[in-house]
Parts: C-alpha cells; structure tokens; sequence
C-alpha cells in the first residue's frame, strides 16, 4: 500500500460540495498530541486500532507492534510477520490475522496472548487484510497475484480465491453483504458479493488516480477514495458507483471514517491530515489540513476517544542509480514513531 481537480458542483443531482479553501466550517482543534516512539527497525504499512482493547497494532517491518492508546507504551510484539501489511482483528474468536507480504502468508495469533496460532499460504505479497462481519471471514487482498484469498476464521482455510483483474489496495464492508476494494493500477473501485466471492461490479474512479486509502459509511452508503496518484479524494455512492465529490488532498495513501463526529480523514505523506465534513449524504465540504510530518501517510481511528494515530519515521533521500532514478528515501534507524492526533 504506497502512495487535482478543484472540486465540483453536481448540480442536477442536488449535491452540493464546497470547495478548498470556501469553506465556511469551524476548523476541527485537531492537532498532534503525542508521540510514542518505536524503536525496532523496518518499514511500515497499515496500523489497526482496537479502541475496545485500548490497543493500536502498528505493523513494522517483520513484526507487529502492540502499544497502549491510553499510554502510548508497548505492551506486545508479534514477531516473525515478514513483511507485513496489514492486521485484522476478529474479537469474537479472540484472533487475528497479519498479512505477511514478504513470505505469501496470513500469520494467525491469539488476541489475548500475542502467540502465533498458525499460518496461511494466501496469494503473492498479500498487502490490505481486513474482517468482514457480514460473511464472517477475513479478506486478504494480494498486490501481486491481483486476487484477494477469503479466509475462514472458525477453519482457518482458504475458502476462495478471487480474481480482481488489478492491483488491490484497501478493502472495506457495507456489512450488508457487498465488499468494495480499490484496484490501484486500473483506477476503480472493485465490487464483490461477499456470499457468492465473485466480482459483480467496478465502479469507475472519475478523475481520480491510484487510489489507495478507502472508508466507507455505511449509513449514508457513501466510499471515500483517497487518490495518491493525483493527490484527490473521491467521494462515491456505493449502491451504484456514482462519482459524488472530488476534493484536493495530498499525497494520500490512507483514509479513515469517524462515524460519530461524520468527519473523513485523510492522511498524506506529504505532512498534513486532510478533514473533509459529512454534513449529509449529498453534501461535503472541505475543513482543514492538520500538520503531521512527512511520511505519515497511513491512518488508524480509535472510534471511543476520537483520537487519530499515524507512523512516521525521519527520511533521508537515496541516491538514484542507473537501475532505479527515483528510489524511496531511506528510514533514518531509530526514529520510528506513531502520532496520535485529538483535540
């Protein structure tokens, strides 16, 4: 998971949308609270909050750390996740799921213990994992394959494999029996039946590229796509794909929904928090970028305290080589940290 247009009035459909920077709304308050430091070394991806457990799961590298949002501290590893993405949590079985990107596998561990309780061979480079309470099963979405491998927890099998047709990125549930996952490198949002695991529909991201970040509410039906490629969010009717609102954001890669406050949060690795404002199901309007740093570009909620959490890490440019002109920047060792941002 890595990684504009002004936005429009869709007058005929009565959707009214406030551009950036016309917004008459109260700015939020947000702003960096903490910082809790992680020492390890690696790389990172997605983070998950339990706001239940008071735990945030920070995957970094080849473990899964495990700190307190009431604190900040550590309070657990899981090791041996090679590459890993992502963490899906299901608390009625007291397990969950890491997507191991680098060994093509699903480490299972116990929820109360942190052990390992087994693997999964899933697709190649598994990358977004997430549960979905409909069909009570665990979604594993694998970048290089272009499939997703569903998972069923009370088994812990492969139930199926389904072909996506493009590169997958976050995948989310309407809890109603419909999945919908960004394809990244086909600029859609994939449509699945979550009873029968086939495709049934995609949903065309107008205007907007490389879509990465994805929530979704589920009372207005609305998805909200964050586009790193051309640094725009796309909000979208999920009963029929329709392109709703298109907002300048920054160089986004996650995307989290606050069911509570109707708020939509961005994160961009170019150093800021977009806040986009659900007034309505037809009606958006841009609030603010809050200040992050650079490179915090993936987004956890806790949904209780309405706290955001955000890794990070000091960056450093790599000098290009004939084999790669542009590579990512290199992680300066020792400073790897996740913001937690509130009011």
């Amino acid at each position: 998971m890595l990684k504009s247009n002004i936005a429009k009035a869709f007058s005929a459909l009565g959707i009214v949308l406030t551009a950036l920077g016309a917004s008459a709304q109260n700015k939020t308050g947000l702003h960096i609270l903490k910082k809790h430091p992680i020492k390890s070394s690696g790389g990172w991806d997605y983070i998950t909050v339990d706001a239940a457990e008071k735990k945030i799961y920070v995957s970094h590298g080849t473990q899964v750390n495990i700190l307190s949002t009431v604190t900040g501290d550590s309070i657990g590893v899981i090791p041996n996740t090679n590459g890993v993405h992502g963490i899906a949590l299901v608390k009625t079985l007291e397990k969950g799921y890491t997507s191991n990107g680098r060994d093509n596998s699903c480490t299972i561990f116990d929820l109360k213990t942190n052990a390992e309780l087994g693997r999964i061979a899933v697709g190649t480079n598994p990358d977004a994992i997430f549960y979905d309470d409909f069909s009570k099963k665990v979604y594993a979405f694998n970048g290089r394959s272009n499939d997703a491998s569903v998972i069923d927890p009370a088994t812990d099998k492969v139930v199926a494999t389904i072909p996506l047709g493009g590169k997958p990125e976050t995948g989310v549930s309407d809890g109603k029996g419909r999945i919908f996952v960004n394809s990244e490198n086909t600029n859609e949002v994939v449509v699945i039946n979550a009873s029968t695991y086939k495709v049934i529909d995609r949903y065309k991201i107008n205007g907007g590229d490389e879509p990465s970040g994805l929530a979704i509410d589920r009372v207005t039906k609305r998805l909200f796509v964050g586009c790193g490629g051309n640094a725009t969010l796309v909000v979208m009717d999920a009963t029929n794909g329709l392109n709703l609102a298109k907002f300048k954001i920054g160089d986004c890669d996650g995307a989290a929904f606050d069911p509570a406050l109707k708020m939509i949060y961005v994160s961009n690795g170019d150093g800021n928090m977009s806040v986009i404002k659900e007034v309505g199901a037809n009606k958006f309007v841009f609030v603010e970028n809050v200040p992050t740093e650079k490179s915090a570009r993936t987004i956890g909620i806790d949904t209780i305290t309405h706290h955001l959490f955000l890794p990070a890490a000091q960056m450093e440019a790599t000098p290009p080589t004939t084999e790669n002109a542009h590579p990512w920047p290199h992680m300066l060792p020792g400073t790897f940290h996740v913001i937690e941002i509130g009011k």
